[in-house]
């Protein structure tokens, strides 16, 4: 009998040994791919999310650079985002902003990282918003003391853009770097707004980047 439960033992540890040293399957593979890019929005430098400058085409034509000003602090989703505009988003993570200025200084544009547990919650964010959102509700304007966003208030909503991939929404609200109010605004001209969906689709783009796994790093878990 003792020889059976030594065996048995034996056979276990066997077992448990093969299973360490196993390497990680392809669903383990795949899920540790999808959770690094879950926790991306917390634990990337900011940075890394919102680049100093930001490509986009102008009216004219051509290539341009959008600056960033600054990053707000605050990344609780009920600083960041209109509260009817929160109701819908259910299972909002946080929220990450920045603002920057098109190259004649004449947008502000705020660009801000809605963050869901996954990309099923994600879809069905998007899901709840219309097709072409509306400035108000909405992200909240960010604008900066001391810098020539100092202005952009949420009264300067003009546009917003709002896009989806993996568990994030980007949207983004724009309006005029002077501060005007939209209501001001006799002739609305929505391409002059261009430049805020191409920035939101890069900031996504990097985002939501496929990764390699690397087992053991501390940022993957397989």
């Amino acid at each position: 009998m003792a020889a059976l439960c030594l065996a048995g033992a034996v056979f276990g540890g066997l077992r448990a040994g093969a299973e360490l040293r196993r390497g990680p399957t392809d669903e383990e593979l795949r899920r540790a791919a999808v959770a690094e890019i879950a926790g991306r929005w917390a634990r990337w430098p900011a940075n890394k999310i919102f680049p100093s400058g930001l490509a986009y085409s102008p009216e004219q034509g051509g290539e341009e650079t959008a600056q960033r000003v600054g990053v707000s602090p605050e990344t609780s989703c009920d600083a960041g985002l209109d509260a009817r505009l929160l109701a819908k988003l259910r299972g909002c993570r946080g929220v990450l902003r920045a603002t920057y200025v098109d190259a004649l200084q004449g947008l502000a544009i705020t660009v801000g990282v809605v963050a869901f547990p996954d990309e099923r919650a994600a879809l069905a964010a998007r899901e709840a918003l219309p097709e072409h959102v509306k400035p108000t509700p909405g992200l909240r304007a960010l604008g900066f003391p001391r810098t020539i966003t100092a202005r952009f208030r949420d009264s300067a909503r003009q546009a917003a853009t709002v896009r989806q991939a993996g568990p994030y929404l980007v949207l983004t609200t724009a309006g005029a770097l002077d501060g005007r109010p939209a209501s001001a605004v006799r002739q609305q001209r929505p391409a002059v707004f261009g430049p805020a969906s191409e920035m939101s689709e890069e900031v996504l783009r990097v985002l939501t980047e496929p990764a390699t796994p690397r087992c053991g790093a501390k940022e993957w878990t397989c």
